[in-house]
């Protein structure tokens, strides 16, 4: 086996990318504080073609030094807007029609493992502050909760590796 160079990987340009049929997730960053994991939220979004980011309250916005040493570029390929006010921005996409469902350890979630997403839907993926997690105040506004299953002794995962994990999950139930 021999390892592919970046020339062999036949990767769209940012132009080609924008004009790709995305995957109908929009993902929303709700006061999320560490401008590390932003930059890494975006590269992971667009390895999956996701909509665009919608950075809300806190949420650094590009550009920046500190985003882009992990986005590499991925914040001029993915679609973001900011919006002050988290639930300002979940209600417009409410209104749009995204469901709106967060990633959160919450009483009556739905096990990742379970859910099953439809190709027909829009979604609006929340992710919470990596202390505080979703606020109480949009976590009153959602349609659903989606917890990813653990079995170890710690008790979350870092919010990039749960938003890979989703990310991935979704684009496998949706295009593989």
């Amino acid at each position: 086996m021999k390892k592919l160079k970046l020339d062999e990987l036949d990767r769209p340009d940012i132009e080609e990318f924008k004009a790709q049929e995305k995957l109908s997730v929009v993902v929303v960053l709700d006061n999320v504080r560490s401008m590390h994991n932003i930059g890494s939220i975006f590269r992971t979004a667009d390895g999956f073609a996701l909509e665009k980011i919608v950075l809300c309250g806190i949420t650094a916005q590009p550009p920046h030094r500190e985003i882009e040493k992990t986005a590499l570029g991925a914040t001029q390929s993915v679609d973001w807007v900011y919006y002050p006010e988290t639930v300002h921005a979940v209600d417009e996409l409410s209104a749009s029609g995204y469901e709106i469902i967060a990633i959160e350890q919450a009483r009556d979630s739905t096990m990742l493992n379970t859910f099953t997403p439809e190709k027909a839907k829009k979604y609006a993926l929340i992710f919470g502050n990596e202390v505080d997690g979703v606020s109480e105040e949009v976590m009153a506004k959602i349609d659903n909760c989606i917890e990813i299953p653990q079995f170890g002794t710690k008790h979350s995962f870092n919010i990039t590796v749960a938003a890979g994990i989703v990310f991935w999950d979704f684009f496998a139930k949706l295009k593989v």
